[in-house]
């Protein structure tokens, strides 16, 4: 039934494998990430994003820092796709797998609920019954909804469920409000940023709670896999993303009677070993998904913005590089996720510092190794005793008569 599957899956995703270049490979141009020819879509004019900060594209790795494709050395070429930027990790070590524009900025959609739930997860008591307004109501017509009613009585639970399961935009509103402490979602965005900033994801900006589009919106694919992280992480976050249906409650005093949900992510349906994750779409962003799975006591999360649903679907490019990171030998590794509140913590320091690596060089078996690494570190060693040497000079001058 495995086989069948995937070859259902990623048939139309694979192509002849590309050349697999060695990332950071002076010599050589940046390889091209492997596409597969997509039809033509009607989409909104790409937006604008913010100025491209250097030391951000080198968060992770200075090998991340590419709008082309970066993997291993020696491993085989990842599968052709039609998303724009894409990432592969592992969620227990951090390692990035490889990547294809890890750091170019895209539009969420609704993988921007993950933020949402990494966020808010932690401040709700999933057990507290609350009512939903016509403020959370407030959404565009025709975009995804769960089907909650202003005035309805609800667990916070099963909105939640709500969320990740039919990615309800009046649910991401209602629970951007109530976990902010001030009855304001408005206020839950503002969380959304500074828990963002928290967990390293700086390229990422919210304007909505629930990843509809607004003036300023971004993402990268570096830093969805920071936000997955950091939401499967929390043990009820893993529950939640593996519910396959729960129902919705009636609400006598609305005259609305209960209904039944499925999980739209067909990830947990149909891949063995699937943890969860979120799909997204909308005109402006395409398709955009987050999806994890364990194989073998590895657990490996993928992350991919800008993608089309044929020949193949989001969760099914997922699937096929899931299967591709599954391959790959355990120390293999392009870069890292940082640690929350790592950014934070140092806020003076300097972007080669942003690059250096996890662990070893030799350890770890990434493309941009060696004297790249060697390099970054040298450099900032120099650079150190130069600021040492400048202050000792400056001392002597203040102390001399």
């Amino acid at each position: 039934m495995r086989a069948a599957l995937l070859a259902a899956a990623t048939s139309a995703v694979l192509l002849a494998p590309a050349p697999v270049t060695v990332a950071g490979a002076s010599a050589a141009p940046t390889p091209r990430c492997p596409r597969v020819p997509a039809p033509a879509a009607s989409r909104p004019p790409r937006p604008t994003p913010p100025p491209a900060v250097p030391a951000h594209r080198v968060i992770g790795g200075a090998a991340l820092d590419t709008a082309g494709m970066v993997v291993p050395a020696g491993v085989a070429a990842p599968p052709a796709l039609t998303a724009t930027s894409w990432l592969v990790a592992d969620l227990d070590s951090g390692q990035v797998l490889g990547g294809c524009g890890p750091h170019e900025y895209g539009t969420p959609a609704s993988v921007q609920k993950l933020l949402l739930a990494a966020t808010m997860l932690p401040r709700l008591d999933p057990r507290q019954t609350v009512t939903v307004t016509d403020e959370d109501m407030n959404i565009e017509p025709g975009s995804s909804a769960v089907g909650l009613v202003a005035g309805g009585r609800y667990r916070i639970e099963t909105i939640w469920l709500g969320l990740l399961l039919n990615s309800g935009n009046e649910a991401a509103n209602a629970l951007a409000r109530l976990g902010s402490g001030t009855d304001s979602a408005a206020a839950g965005v503002r969380a959304m940023n500074e828990h963002a900033h928290h967990l390293g994801a700086l390229q990422t900006h919210a304007v909505t709670p629930s990843g509809l589009d607004g003036r300023g919106q971004f993402t990268s694919a570096y830093d969805l896999a920071l936000i997955a992280r950091a939401c499967f992480a929390q043990p009820t976050f893993r529950r939640y993303a593996l519910t396959r249906q729960t129902s919705i409650p009636a609400q006598p005093a609305q005259r609305t009677k209960g209904f039944a949900i499925q999980n739209e992510n067909q990830l947990v349906h149909r891949y063995p070993g699937a943890l969860g994750g979120k799909t997204g779409f909308t005109d402006l962003a395409r398709h955009t998904y987050v999806g994890a799975a364990e194989r073998g006591g590895r657990r490996l999360v993928v992350t991919l913005l800008g993608a089309e649903s044929t020949p193949a679907r989001g969760w099914e490019q997922g699937a096929a590089l899931l299967d591709w990171g599954f391959t790959l030998p355990r120390d293999a590794s392009v870069g890292r996720l940082v640690e929350p509140g790592e950014l934070t913590a140092t806020p003076s320091v300097a972007p080669s510092a942003l690059a250096a690596p996890a662990r070893p060089a030799a350890a770890s078996g990434p493309t941009r190794t060696g004297a790249g690494w060697l390099w970054s570190v040298t450099a900032l060693s120099g650079a150190g005793l130069l600021v040492l040497g400048a202050g000792l000079l400056w001392r002597r001058r203040r102390q001399a008569p």
